[in-house]
């Protein structure tokens, strides 16, 4: 029984851990703290919690704790559902739109990073009773080797849930905002219509713009998905605010393709001028789960 305390307190503590060691990958999806950090502890706090307690529940030949987890998975499931309508619900006062496709991978890692703490609290259990029952090592060597694989595990699934990012796949250059008539251009790519020369003027004086040029051909469909270019856009936005408001469609961020060399470019006029920060947020952008099926429709080419 002793030894069973010693598995459920190590195992529950190394899946709390893991938690917060992807918390801090989340504060691009997920700025509303504290709201959101609570919610995502407890959640993590319930996933050790079942991770710690299944190895002891088979020890025992409790074999409806399968059961209790394939439920709990079911729960998980039902949560990632909530936080998608969650967003989907506060799309219409976003300024610019995250866009349906960031917002299912933003619920995806939600769900994903609850079944990090499981599997890390589940593989620290099943080394500590390995290293106690089978092998009769102490408690401390078996706490020691529990300890470590569930660091191991931790790492391998954060390598495992890490998305690229943009500045992986891309080079980001600054690039040159111009207007031919009322036509707004970067780098000469007509990005839309702007009627008023008051918008003309401003576009010139506080604008700013970039070109995203893929490092690979095979990486131009992430680019030339909707869902990866809104992300994009709302990535810039949130970070670096934006001087638009409401029924202001002339400042509205729009990523539009360069067809003579497979890039992308985009302007915008932000609160914060800082060209060089505008840059490192969109290397900085993740590429999205349904972008990244794209990333090989020219390897036959080749």
């Amino acid at each position: 029984m002793n030894n069973y305390i010693y598995l459920i307190t190590c195992s529950f503590i190394m899946g709390i851990v893991a938690r917060l060691y992807m918390m801090r990958l989340d504060y691009r999806q997920y700025p509303t703290y504290p709201q959101g950090f609570v919610s995502h502890i407890t959640l993590g706090i319930i996933a050790s919690a079942l991770g710690a307690v299944a190895v002891p529940a088979l020890a025992e030949k409790e074999f409806s704790a399968v059961t209790f987890l394939a439920l709990a998975a079911q729960q998980f499931r039902d949560v990632r559902n909530m936080e998608r309508q969650s967003l989907d619900n506060i799309e219409s006062t976003e300024l610019v739109q995250r866009g349906t496709a960031y917002i299912e991978d933003i619920a995806k890692a939600f769900e994903a990073r609850n079944y990090m703490a499981i599997l890390t609290a589940l593989s620290t259990g099943i080394v500590f009773y390995i290293c106690s029952n089978i092998f009769n090592l102490n408690n401390l060597v078996a706490v020691v080797a529990s300890v470590l694989v569930g660091i191991m595990v931790a790492n391998f699934l954060k390598a495992v849930l890490t998305r690229d990012k943009i500045g992986e796949i891309a080079d980001v250059i600054p690039a040159k905002i111009s207007f031919d008539g009322p036509l707004l251009t970067v780098n000469g790519v007509v990005i839309m219509n702007v009627g008023l020369s008051s918008s003309r003027e401003r576009y010139l004086k506080e604008g700013l713009a970039v070109e995203i040029i893929p490092k690979d051909p095979n990486n131009i469909g992430i680019l030339f998905n909707l869902g990866q270019r809104q992300a994009i856009a709302h990535n810039v936005c949130v970070q670096l605010g934006i001087k638009k408001d409401v029924d202001e469609p002339d400042f509205t961020p729009i990523v539009r393709r360069n067809p003579k060399n497979e890039s992308i470019v985009m302007p915008i006029i932000p609160i914060k001028k800082d060209e060089s920060l505008l840059v490192q947020i969109i290397k900085n952008t993740p590429v999205i789960e349904s972008a990244k099926g794209k990333t090989s429709f020219l390897k036959g080419r080749e």
